[in-house]
């Protein structure tokens, strides 16, 4: 579940754009009830639903991704600290690699 999904700042970007939650509904393909569930943290956006979100807000995909909200990790009671501290760095080498390869497919589109 999302620990934060900042609706504050998806609204103020909707209402710029003379929009509201029920156009990006519509855009991404689900049900206004869907999207207040997101909202409301009920349920985390999918890969796909975040670039619409991102293409209807005329927003980075990064920057949407992130006011998303993160998803928590849980850490088994019993996990070794360099296990953790590991983990933790495989996973931020999977985020630069990511983060590399977004953009440079920025520089070539």
């Amino acid at each position: 579940m999302s620990l934060f999904f900042d609706a504050v700042w998806f609204d103020a970007k909707l209402a710029a754009r003379k929009l509201d939650r029920t156009a990006l509904a519509i855009a991404v393909g689900i049900e206004p009830t869907e999207l207040h569930r997101i909202f409301t943290h009920e349920r985390e956006p999918t890969a796909e639903e975040l670039a619409v979100f991102a293409n209807v807000l005329g927003s980075d995909l990064v920057e949407v991704t992130l006011k998303s909200g993160v998803a928590p990790r849980a850490t088994p009671e019993d996990a070794d600290s360099g296990d953790r501290i590991s983990d933790i760095e495989a996973r931020l080498d999977a985020i630069d690699t990511w983060l590399a390869e977004f953009e440079a497919s920025k520089k070539t589109a």
